[in-house]
């Protein structure tokens, strides 16, 4: 690829929230390139190399990647065509030329997120007693037979002067 590729800078949005990237995607030859790292990796759930063949998984679909350089060029400068990879993995796309964007629609996929705040005006659920039964008393062990004799060490007696 190109140090500095031709046409205009495009804008990724996935989700309706764009996509950050150091390196920005571009249009050439009627076809949308894109960076790998940050697109692939976000919207895949696996990826690894198989050679100079970046894999990439994401549900039961995959694609297969030529990374020229191998595992040790891998995601720096690697960019990819991004329509049709993105479309080979199940993802809607869609250039939106006069605003120089990629519109992604990955779908929502399972996400963290933070608790909402305590509402004490919303309804509640009566907590209900959980039966938890005593434990079992444990029986007293009875020493029976000899003692045994004493492991610590008796104190020295003191020394006679400071008996008086």
């Amino acid at each position: 690829m190109p140090l500095f590729p031709p046409g205009a800078a495009v804008t990724i949005v996935i989700d309706g929230r764009p996509l950050r990237a150091y390196s920005r995607a571009y249009v050439a030859n009627g076809r949308v390139f894109a960076p790998v790292d940050p697109l692939l990796t976000r919207l895949a759930e696996r990826l690894w190399f198989d050679g100079n063949t970046l894999v990439v998984q994401r549900d039961s679909r995959r694609i297969r990647v030529p990374i020229p350089g191998g595992p040790a060029a891998a995601l720096d400068g690697a960019y990819i065509a991004a329509g049709p990879a993105l479309h080979q993995l199940g993802i809607a796309v869609r250039y939106d030329g006069p605003t120089h964007r990629l519109l992604v629609r990955a779908g929502e996929r399972e996400s963290v997120a933070s608790p909402t705040p305590f509402n004490a005006a919303a309804p509640t659920v009566v907590p209900a007693p959980v039966f938890t039964p005593s434990p079992p008393v444990t029986p007293r062990p009875v020493w029976t037979g000899s003692p045994m004799p004493r492991r610590t060490p008796l104190p020295f007696p003191p020394p006679p002067e400071r008996l008086f």
